[in-house]
């Protein structure tokens, strides 16, 4: 049998006792088919904070950007002039039973010494609950003040300029005396579809 050239075997058996030599102080990595990503760092406290800060101001501006109450110019209401109004095809035989307090207080807004952005806001607000809960007589308690650029009047005339810009505003007039007089407003909202829709169900009924 014929040896190899260069005698490989020794030569191979020297490298392999080299390297093993190197290797003598290395700690063999644990097996594992994962890697070990460490735990997450707890969130800070002020990450927290931050989070919900920007969510508040998110929920915030999106109630803003629903509110289209106009907080522009204003034509003041003379203090001692009753307010009304009417939209076209609503009957004044309404009109009048509301102004003499011939429906219930369904709910009552008390807009009394509160800022002017404040009102807003609620007044918004105070419309749409009532809508969404099928009320349609309201009563608002806004003061009038005695002159005509009074923080009660100038409230009083954004009352009335605000109620018209509701589609679902039917007719508004000033309250009787022991309500509050001119310093508040009877409120009538249009009857909602799902109020219609009950009516007709309830007619129905009856009718057999």
């Amino acid at each position: 049998m014929n040896q190899p050239e260069g005698n490989d075997v020794s030569d191979k058996a020297g490298d392999r006792m080299d390297f093993e030599a190197l290797m003598d102080d290395v700690t063999p990595l644990e097996q594992t088919n994962r890697a070990d990503p460490g735990k997450a760092p707890p969130p800070s406290a002020d990450a927290g904070r931050a989070r919900r800060e920007a969510a508040e101001e998110e929920t915030a501006e999106g109630a803003n950007a629903r509110n289209f109450l106009s907080d522009d110019f204003v034509d003041l209401v003379p203090p001692a002039d009753p307010m009304a109004f009417r939209r076209d095809g609503i009957q004044q035989g309404v009109a009048d039973k509301l102004k003499h307090g011939g429906y219930p207080v369904q709910a009552q807004l008390d807009l009394l010494r509160r800022p002017l952005g404040e009102c807003r806001q609620r007044l918004f607000g105070f419309i749409r609950d009532a809508t969404d809960n099928d009320l349609r007589s309201l009563l608002i308690v806004h003061g009038r003040g005695r002159e005509v650029d009074s923080p009660a009047n100038v409230l009083r005339s954004y009352v009335a300029k605000w109620l018209v810009q509701f589609d679902q505003v039917q007719a508004y007039v000033s309250a009787e005396s022991h309500r509050g007089g001119l310093g508040a407003t009877w409120v009538m909202l249009r009857k909602s579809r799902r109020a219609k829709a009950h009516n007709r169900e309830r007619q129905q009924k009856r009718r057999g």
